[in-house]
């Protein structure tokens, strides 16, 4: 099985009671997850988490430049082979949600506290990184 890499966001927002984690359905299967990409030549990492969080999920704010983590999970790809990804995280405490976004009508978009979000996850890589997850100090 070939390994490749993604970059992801894990957007927050901080509310009276903790924090709210945004996590988007994947395309393919419906599951919840949380924005991530391919690299891209040229763009640092936590950009590129960054500029996933806004065409998936309408997302803006700032991004740490420091990973939290990463995970590993198995992806089908368009020719029907799988691949081991390689997921490195970064934190983004969300600022804005756009009216409208690239990738707006093909995935849906929930806020949800961190304890339901490491419930919705069905990846056990990332429901762990989420339940180790401490937001960083402003």
């Amino acid at each position: 099985m070939i390994r490749k890499r993604q970059y992801a966001a894990l957007p927050f927002v901080k509310v009276r009671h903790g924090i709210k984690i945004c996590l988007i359905t994947s395309r393919e299967t419906g599951r919840w997850i949380i924005p991530k990409g391919w690299p891209q030549r040229g763009m640092r990492p936590h950009k590129l988490a960054a500029l996933e969080a806004y065409e998936e999920a309408g997302l803006k704010g700032q991004t740490a430049r420091d990973a939290i983590g990463s995970f590993s999970y198995v992806k089908i790809m368009d020719d029907g082979s799988e691949a081991e990804c390689d997921v490195t995280v970064y934190p983004m405490l969300v600022e804005e949600q756009a009216e409208s976004w690239p990738e707006q009508a093909e995935r849906k978009v929930n806020w949800v506290k961190l304890i339901k979000a490491i419930r919705m996850v069905d990846d056990e890589g990332l429901s762990k990184l989420l339940q180790n997850f401490t937001p960083p100090a402003a």
